[in-house]
């Protein structure tokens, strides 16, 4: 009587140990045996793939009073959910400014953010922004036109900007350069690298 319940003491004494590990090799027994969690659907959601196409397409975007603001119209489209942006094949573009002038541009590609605020344009780049005649207390705009492989434009902003040669022309004068930075705003053009200008003489009446 006394010997078994010395190893019964004996055995108390280990109990805990042996319940512990118990737990343990059924946790790990569980753990090894779960289900697979299923692929994370924001990795999927990260990679750079369309998740909608488009075909001769046109997309509008008007200001709070109906005004149309901006027009882009493509050959194809190609909308990507990680960076929100569009590709776009032969874009054409049209931007009315508050004063009525049209400025249009087309290119090869191009690469739009999601509210047109910002569009890339690749190959064959061109800009052109209709002359305004002068009004009561405007004067007249030349028309503007802008080329190069690259351009980079906020049209809400009317600024224009590329890392490669480019030649703009206003009115009669014609300037080229390797790079350009044109905020219309403010009226400021800003060229880099090989600079050449021809600025014609301002005729008088």
């Amino acid at each position: 009587m006394i010997q078994w319940r010395r190893m019964s003491d004996k055995a108390s004494l280990y109990l805990p140990v042996l319940i512990m590990g118990l737990l343990a090799l059924g946790t790990w027994w569980l753990v090894r045996n779960a289900p697979k969690p299923v692929a994370d659907a924001q990795q999927k959601v990260l990679k750079h793939e369309p998740d909608y196409f488009l075909k001769d397409f046109v997309i509008k975007s008007f200001e709070a009073n109906g005004r149309l603001k901006n027009r882009l119209a493509g050959k194809t489209g190609e909308h990507f959910p990680d960076t929100d942006t569009m590709e776009i094949d032969a874009p054409r573009m049209l931007s009315l400014a508050p004063d009525g002038r049209r400025t249009r541009g087309q290119s090869l590609r191009a690469l739009s953010n999601a509210d047109g605020s910002e569009v890339q344009m690749f190959g064959e780049a061109v800009i052109h922004r209709e002359p305004m005649a002068a009004t009561a207390g405007q004067k007249a705009l030349p028309a503007l036109q802008i080329e190069s492989e690259f351009l980079q434009i906020w049209p809400n902003d009317e600024r224009v900007s590329t890392n490669k040669p480019v030649i703009m022309t206003r009115g009669p004068d014609r300037f080229t350069g390797d790079s350009m930075q044109y905020t219309h705003l403010d009226q400021i053009l800003q060229m880099q690298g090989r600079v050449k200008g021809v600025i014609q003489p301002t005729k008088t009446q």
